[in-house]
């Protein structure tokens, strides 16, 4: 499938904007592709509507080689995966390179014995991925689960009045000082130092030591 006139692509994908794609990309630059030829996606792998993909899929041509660090960037939902493989591999007839997985390599597998190694690997890892996946939220159901039942509060923990509070309050509400002085005094945030003031104000005076949900 490959050609003397075939280009090599790179593909990385990070799940949030936060994260780092450092490591994909120093891995295909090592392989000699053009930082140009390499597309970059910051967002979730559930399905395939991504800006840099979609751009990568249009410039593929026959003989072409795809490249991808590991099987999960390129997506993780198992039957989307199955379906973009073969899609790429017979349809418009490029190849696809896993540097994590060797064995899924079609420049190395060609003919009709490597697509059918390749589509029964390539099978096997998605659902086992996927079945992870699922049982890792099971996990985390069963653990929120349990937490409810034994009585633990789930979530940011609750906001409680400093030991000053009362004298710190007075002398902003007399206009002595700033919010932000009496924040940087209370050691507390905007919201928090707000939401504190605000149920102050409510009639929760004798309370000062209750903690805020």
């Amino acid at each position: 499938m490959t050609n003397i006139n075939s280009k090599t692509f790179g593909y990385c994908r990070v799940s949030t904007t936060d994260q780092k794609e450092d490591r994909q990309l120093e891995a295909m630059l090592e392989l000699g592709i053009n930082e140009r030829d390499i597309f970059v996606d910051k967002c979730s792998g559930k399905n395939f509507d991504r800006p840099q993909y979609q751009a990568l899929k249009v410039q593929l041509r026959e003989g072409d080689i795809l490249v991808i660090k590991s099987i999960d960037r390129l997506g993780r939902n198992y039957k989307q995966i199955c379906e973009e493989w073969r899609e790429i591999t017979r349809e418009i007839k490029a190849n696809i390179k896993v540097l994590d997985m060797p064995v899924l390599d079609t420049t190395r597998t060609e003919g009709l014995i490597g697509e059918v190694i390749s589509d029964i690997v390539l099978q096997l890892l998605s659902y086992v991925a996927e079945q992870e996946r699922a049982f890792i939220k099971q996990r985390q159901a069963e653990g929120i689960k349990l937490a409810k039942e034994k009585g633990k509060r789930l979530g940011k923990p609750p906001i409680e009045y400093p030991e000053n509070w009362d004298n710190v309050y007075k002398v902003w509400k007399s206009g002595a000082i700033t919010a932000r002085e009496a924040m940087k005094q209370l050691n507390l945030k905007p919201t928090s130092f707000y939401k504190l003031a605000k149920f102050y104000q409510n009639g929760r005076v004798a309370e000062k030591n209750s903690k805020i949900i």
